[in-house]
């Protein structure tokens, strides 16, 4: 090898070293980022029966922000939704595409994404106890139904005429209150118990 291939090679090995302390993630951090969005997409795919059928995906989100903390739960959910945006079937129903996130409903989807950036500044004011988390989640959930039920009466309007505050809650927000209070009291049961074998 000569001297001009080991000089570029240690330079290259550089330059990978400091894009990984100035991204502030590890090997570790960007697999389990990886392996929490491919969680999410699993528990999207997971329909519960009931009167209003409801699928798991809530609970991986919150889960994922509980496990992973604000930083890398915000990039999982993130990259969970690129997935979703370049096509690949990781939403409910084994759907993607830019047309499910721009549609009616596609504003609960996106909500993750502010839900998540909520609880990590709640997280980075207050810390990670069990309380504050819960309460972070609680208010991550008032966040995504916010945006989503404000984007559903948008997207609805141009397409079938305009809708009452009321009507969009009857139909995206009430039916789901009850279930996904109880995904947030498993996702922090399940924090509880496993965050510290995650780190």
């Amino acid at each position: 090898m000569s001297d001009n291939n080991i000089v570029s090679n240690s330079n290259n090995e550089k330059a990978i070293s400091a894009g990984a302390v100035h991204s502030g993630l590890s090997a570790r951090d960007t697999a389990l980022i990886g392996l929490f969005a491919a969680l999410m997409a699993v528990c999207s795919w997971i329909s519960i029966p009931a009167s209003v059928p409801f699928t798991m995906q809530t609970f991986g989100v919150f889960l994922t922000i509980g496990l992973l903390g604000g930083k890398r739960g915000t990039l999982a959910v993130l990259v969970f939704l690129l997935m979703g945006a370049i096509g690949l079937p990781v939403f409910s129903g084994f759907t993607g595409g830019l047309g499910h996130i721009l549609g009616v409903t596609g504003g609960y989807i996106t909500g993750f994404l502010f839900s998540a950036l909520l609880m990590w500044l709640i997280e980075s004011l207050a810390g990670r106890s069990i309380p504050v988390l819960t309460a972070s989640m609680a208010a991550g959930l008032l966040v995504c139904y916010a945006f989503g039920t404000a984007w559903f009466m948008t997207v609805y309007a141009k397409q079938s005429g305009p809708i009452g505050l009321t009507a969009a809650l009857s139909m995206c927000v009430l039916p789901y209150i009850i279930p996904d209070l109880c995904k947030i009291a498993l996702a922090v049961l399940l924090t509880k118990r496993l965050r510290p074998h995650i780190g």
